[in-house]
Formats: C-alpha cells, sequence, structure tokens
C-alpha cells in the first residue's frame, strides 16, 4: 500500500521529533512517502498530485485546516470528482495535530496525536475504514461544519488575534466570541435569507451554522451542538437564529451547551437532513468552513455529497 504523509509543520501538538516518530511507525505498514506544506493552499496540491501519482492512502498530520484542504484536493483531483465516488480515489487518515481536532474526533478517534496514531496503525493494518459524505459550498468541500454570519465572524477575529501572536485556546475563543457580539456584529437587522426547492423561503436570519456531522466544534473536552442530529451518513443540518438579541442568544447557547442539547423556541429555525439550500444576505457576510475563515459572501449554495471519502479510522 502506498501512502503520503502530509504534516503541517506548524501542526500544534506535535514536535520535529514527533513527525519523525510517526512517519517511522507508518513505515511499518505502508510504502510512505513524507511532504511538508509550505502555505496555505499547499497540502491541497499535495493531495491532488497523490490521486494522479496512484496512491491509496492520504495520511495528515495538522489541524482540521489541514484536513480541509487535503479532502478538496483529493475531491478535485483532476476535476470535480463528485461523481466518482470513494473507491474512485485514496482513501484519507487523519492523525490529530491541531489545537481543536473536531473531524478527528468526531470520527471516533483520540484527540492526542500518539493514541490516533495507534488507531490509524491498527486500521490500515487491518484494512479497516468508513465512508462518508461531506459538505460542499460553493464548491468547496468541507468535513464537518460551515458557518455563514456570527460564527465565521467569530473565526475570523480568532485567526487575526493568532496572526498577532496569540495561542489558539478555549479562552481565546470565549473572549473572542464575547468581544464579536456585543461590540462588533450588526444584530439589529437579520440579513440572510435561507431557500430550499420545493420549499417556502426563510426569511430574516441573523446567522447560521450548518453542519455535516456532531458536534459542531468544543470547548476543551465540552462538545458544541447546535444540530445534535447531524452525521455523516445523512444530509447537511443546520441551525438559524431569527434574532441575535442577548435573551435569545444566552437562551440557545445555554440550551446548545446543555447535556442534552435540543435548540429551540421561536427565534429558532432548525433543519435536518437536507440534501441542499441557498443562503442569501442583503449584504456579503463573514464565511467560514470546517473552523477557516474564507472571506464574506452575499449568497452560498450548500449540498450534500454522499459516501463521498473512504477514512482509515
Amino acid at each position: 500500500m502506498r501512502a503520503i504523509l502530509v504534516v503541517n509543520p506548524k501542526a500544534t501538538t506535535t514536535s520535529e521529533r514527533g513527525q519523525d516518530v510517526l512517519a517511522r511507525a507508518l513505515r511499518s505498514e505502508v510504502s510512505l512517502a513524507v511532504e511538508y506544506t509550505k502555505r496555505r493552499g499547499h497540502a491541497a496540491e499535495l493531495a491532488q498530485r497523490a490521486a494522479s501519482d496512484g496512491f491509496d492512502v492520504v495520511v495528515t498530520l495538522g489541524g482540521d485546516g489541514t484536513v480541509n484542504e487535503v479532502v478538496n484536493g483529493l475531491l478535485t483531483a483532476g476535476g470535480d470528482a463528485a461523481e466518482a465516488g470513494a473507491d474512485g480515489r485514496p482513501a484519507l487518515a487523519v492523525v490529530p495535530g491541531g489545537s481543536t481536532n473536531v473531524f478527528a474526533r468526531a470520527l471516533g478517534l483520540p484527540k492526542e496525536w500518539t493514541e490516533g496514531t495507534g488507531v490509524i496503525l491498527e486500521a490500515l493494518h487491518s484494512g479497516r475504514t468508513r465512508t462518508i459524505g461531506l459538505g460542499r459550498a460553493d464548491g468547496r468541500y468541507f468535513t464537518f461544519c460551515a458557518g455563514f454570519g456570527l460564527d465565521a465572524e467569530v473565526v475570523r477575529k480568532v485567526e487575526r488575534a493568532r496572526l498577532r501572536g496569540k495561542v489558539s485556546t478555549p479562552a481565546l475563543y470565549v473572549r473572542s466570541t464575547v468581544a464579536q457580539f456585543f461590540l462588533e456584529t450588526e444584530r439589529r437587522t437579520p440579513l440572510i435569507t435561507l431557500e430550499r426547492p420545493g420549499e417556502e423561503p426563510e426569511t430574516g436570519l441573523a446567522t447560521v451554522i450548518v453542519q455535516n456531522t456532531a458536534p459542531w466544534s468544543y470547548l476543551g473536552d465540552h462538545a458544541i451542538n447546535p444540530c445534535p442530529a447531524a452525521t455523516f451518513d445523512l444530509g447537511l443540518d443546520a441551525m438559524a437564529l431569527r434574532a441575535l438579541n442577548v435573551a435569545t442568544t444566552v437562551r440557545t447557547v445555554g440550551q446548545i451547551l446543555s447535556r442534552r442539547p435540543n435548540p429551540r423556541g421561536k427565534h429558532v429555525l432548525g433543519l435536518h437532513d437536507v440534501d441542499q439550500f441557498t443562503l442569501t444576505a442583503a449584504r456579503p457576510l463573514a464565511f467560514q468552513v470546517d473552523g477557516d475563515y474564507v472571506g464574506e459572501r452575499a449568497k452560498v449554495t450548500f449540498e450534500a455529497i454522499p459516501a463521498a471519502l473512504r477514512v482509515f479510522c
């Protein structure tokens, strides 16, 4: 079995020595090539090349951003491969190396890279894979979530803080969320409309979270679940708020963070197992996929892509 290990050398939780240990361990199971990412987008290029060169597996060591790039590279190698089926492209193996590792943990992998490596080695040895569905937003694939509005504004704020040298921690996300909500987000006028084929439009939405699986994210060890029924095996789920006033937002956040999350109320819109929908806004809003800010959009079309990718886990 031929595999390529795509390493983000800036991965939060690993060292150069740890990367070497991982490579040696993988070589006990596969014929391995190792590549290091050098810039944003490079992991996607490496994955495209791996697919074109006939590799069987792409292993990632990095965070959710690295995984997202590799998935997009695999799904677009040689053109849009969404209809080719999971068996027509290399499988993916994820060794968690970022600060949160939502995708790896959603697959049931341990959050520590050392323990995750053991699970991946066992899966490679036995040939154990799982086929999962993905989400797609205007041609950009995502593995676990996307967001339009407030949550994407928070992601943007955190990324800017990290560029200034801040460390990605739960406390940074909490501080950024509070500051964004109270000081920067336009909360008075809901700007978003959601449209689905054959359904009446949902107007007057203030922010929208989209999930391809649960959880949406983690706060330390606590899973955050706006759409607790989301799964890799079905279509997309979405949760939208019709208002961002303090009372409504605090109540909904409390529901999301509870032991049995079930966001509800007159200001909450929930959708489950949806194949396609489009979000439009009165002006461009922040947009994120898999926890990476990707700019502002006035319109985004979401699609569920079933059985898109094989994953060793």
